[in-house]
């Protein structure tokens, strides 16, 4: 449901409030952009262990960056682009911005870490894996569809293949919460949910154009607090 709620709303912005001025698109980006940042740093703050916060963050971008997920993620969704003959003006060919090229997997990406990144993704897809308890994503699923429509607006069809992880990203989870469930104690699920946060900040100040972030190599950390508090000391 959530991963429809995704593609709906995204087609709708996309093809239905398109052509916003661009004055206002600016502006509506910069005031998601405060939105996200704050979102992002009220959940980090539930965090109790800022050492691990830290550590987290740290390995996760040194892995990320190894990995260097930022391209794959873009390298799909250029792939997607051409596959589905969906390229906007811009697309790559002679003459045309490498701005217009970037859209798609720029809308992709961007909102493919926003909707997997954050505690809602990761606690409300926990919760359906161990208890059948979907409530949580429900909820998620009227607040990414209500972003979906901006999304679609500022960077065209793109934003709705973000659907595809999301439905494998948490789909995922709540799988793994099944098999794992022995070991998902609360305090992994709040420290893991505190770094999704911090990671979701760093998209509001891509939004705000503070500084350029590849968000998508800082993923990787969410998932040290579980690998820590499980196996390390603590």
């Amino acid at each position: 449901m959530n991963a429809l709620a995704i593609v709906v709303c995204s087609l709708v912005g996309c093809f239905l409030i398109k052509g916003i001025p661009a004055r206002f698109e600016e502006h509506i980006k910069k005031a998601i952009g405060i939105a996200i940042a704050f979102v992002g740093i009220r959940g980090a703050l539930a965090n109790q262990d800022t050492l691990l916060l830290i550590m987290s963050i740290l390995v996760g971008a040194v892995v990320g960056e190894l990995i260097d997920i930022d391209k794959w993620m873009n390298r799909l969704g250029l792939w997607a682009e051409r596959k589905f003959g969906m390229a906007s003006p811009g697309d790559g060919s002679p003459g045309t911005p490498a701005q217009g090229r970037r859209s798609f997997s720029k809308g992709f990406v961007s909102a493919s870490i926003l909707f997997c990144s954050g505690a809602m993704a990761i606690v409300g897809s926990i919760q359906s894996g161990l208890d059948g308890n979907h409530e949580l994503l429900f909820t998620k699923s009227v607040l990414d569809g209500s972003m979906s429509l901006i999304f679609g607006a500022t960077f065209g069809i793109g934003a709705a293949f973000s659907a595809v992880p999301v439905l494998l990203y948490q789909g995922g989870i709540a799988l793994a919460a099944m098999a794992i469930s022995q070991h998902l104690t609360p305090d992994i699920i709040r420290e893991m949910s505190a770094v999704g946060s911090l990671v979701i900040a760093g998209i509001g100040l891509n939004f705000l154009g503070v500084k350029e972030i590849k968000v998508a190599n800082l993923v990787p950390a969410v998932f040290v607090p579980l690998v820590w508090l499980t196996f390390g000391v603590s």
